[in-house]
Order: structure tokens, then sequence, then C-alpha cells
């Protein structure tokens, strides 16, 4: 059993952010059908459910019932940019919601005070939900984040002392993270030595139904299946994700994307 799977309910987004490696696949919105056929078959093999791979998953018109008829066998988890949030307002449903802040930007038009005061509204109403407010320590406005985080909780966070985790409130935690670049078989980095948990505690599944060993692979260049015509079960049995697994437990990277990852 997997800790965790991604499952990507659409390659859409609504922004354009420099940091993002961008989608280069059609564009495309899972159907009920193939989330339904997604849920069964994932069952047994994990509890949590991510929401996230490529793309804004609140775009989805049908967030709400996707939501909702996941968390009858898995705990949902959502990764969002924080801009439709409005769209899950009051939903009892999410385990946890990811909330990227350093995905602002005034090229949105839209001013940062109201862009937190919006997202602050919402998840006032997820009072079942554990939030983690994401944001990179190199953010242009981490000062400002900084600042309506400490106005709306009662804290005093501060550039120089954010720690990688800091709690806010009972269930609400701003999370400190670092950029980082995409694998891509164009990168010039390249390292054959490091230790990956993908195929160990979690894999991916693109809006295509394609399986991937991790959230990173977001072209599905390592695609291991298809899960409207394999069963994930069979992966036990697939050349390359016991290669790759015996690897990353050597601290050995197999595949030549997993090589050309900075992210390990």
């Amino acid at each position: 059993m997997y800790k965790k799977i991604y499952v990507e309910i659409t390659n859409a987004c609504n922004l354009s952010c420099d940091f993002c490696i961008k989608n280069q696949r059609e564009l495309k919105f899972m159907s009920e059908k193939e989330f339904k056929i997604i849920l069964e078959k994932l069952k047994n093999h994990t509890k949590y459910l991510y929401f996230h791979v490529l793309g804004e998953p609140l775009m989805h018109p049908k967030i709400n019932e996707f939501i909702n008829l996941a968390s009858l066998s898995y705990k949902v988890n959502i990764t969002t940019n924080g801009y439709l949030i409005e769209k899950i307002k009051n939903n009892k449903n999410i385990r946890q919601l990811n909330i990227s802040l350093h995905s602002y930007n005034s090229k949105y038009n839209i001013n940062l005070d109201d862009y937190l005061n919006h997202i602050f509204e919402v998840v006032d109403t997820l009072e079942n939900t554990f939030i983690s407010y994401r944001l990179w320590g190199n953010s242009s406005n981490v000062d400002k984040i900084l600042n309506k985080l400490n106005e709306k909780y009662n804290t005093s966070l501060s550039k120089n002392s954010l720690k990688k985790n800091n709690k806010l409130k009972d269930n609400i935690y701003l999370n400190k993270e670092g950029e980082f670049i995409w694998p891509s078989m164009n990168n010039n980095y390249y390292n054959e030595n490091g230790k990956c948990y993908g195929l160990i505690d979690h894999i991916g599944v693109l809006v295509d139904g394609t399986i991937i060993p991790c959230c990173l692979d977001t072209l599905g260049i390592i695609n291991l299946g298809n899960i409207f015509k394999d069963d994930i079960s069979s992966l036990k049995d697939n050349k390359l994700c016991n290669e790759m697994i015996r690897g990353f437990k050597n601290n050995k990277k197999v595949h030549e994307l997993c090589k050309k990852c900075k992210f390990l």
C-alpha cells in the first residue's frame, strides 16, 4: 500500500507562474466516469489521495463532487494556488488543503490584501481541515505575506525566524519551502546518485490515466502503464519499477529523468 497517490483531475491552470514547468500536454478535464474508475482501481492501494500534479484542481467544474465522491473511501488532500478557493467554501470532506502563497503575483489583477483576505475567509469555513500555507523563502512578497499572517493569526513571524513548519493555530500551519528545478531531459544537471520515495511510498496518475512514479514527472516520461487499462498491483511485476526501487534504496538513480532531477 502506498502512503499517498497523486491524481491529476485536470492539467489546466488559471495562472502562468514563472517558476512552473507549465503544461505541455493536451488540456483535459477528467470526466466523472473516469474519476469513478480511478477511485475503484486505487482501492486497497492507499488511504490518501492528493489532487495534484500539474494544473489547478479547483478549475475543475465538478471539484466538489469529486471531493465528496473520493471522501467516501479516501482522505482527500488538495494543492491550490488559492485564487479559486471560494469554490470549496464550507466543504467538510477535505482532509488537508495546501495553499501555495508564492503563487501570488500582481499581474493577475488582484492586490495582495484582497487575495489573502479571500483565502482567510474561506479557510475560516473549513473547520475540520488541516491548512498548510506554503511559502518560498525567496518570494518577492514574503515580508508582506508574513505581516498579513501575523495580523490574522496573532503571530510574530519574520523572514529570518521562519522554520520549516510554523504553527499559526490548531490545524493551521505555514510551511517554508525552497524553490526547485523541475526535472527535465533538457536539464544540464546530471547526478546518478540519489534517493527518492517515488514508487516506494507514492505514485501518480495523470489526467489521461498515465501512471507515473512521482508528481514531478509532469510529461509522463516514465510511463508505467495506464490506470484505465492496467491494475496498480501489476507494478510489483514491472521490471523498470523494481529496478528503480532497488536503485533508490541503494542511493542510485536508474532512469535518465531521475538523473536530471535536482529535487532528489
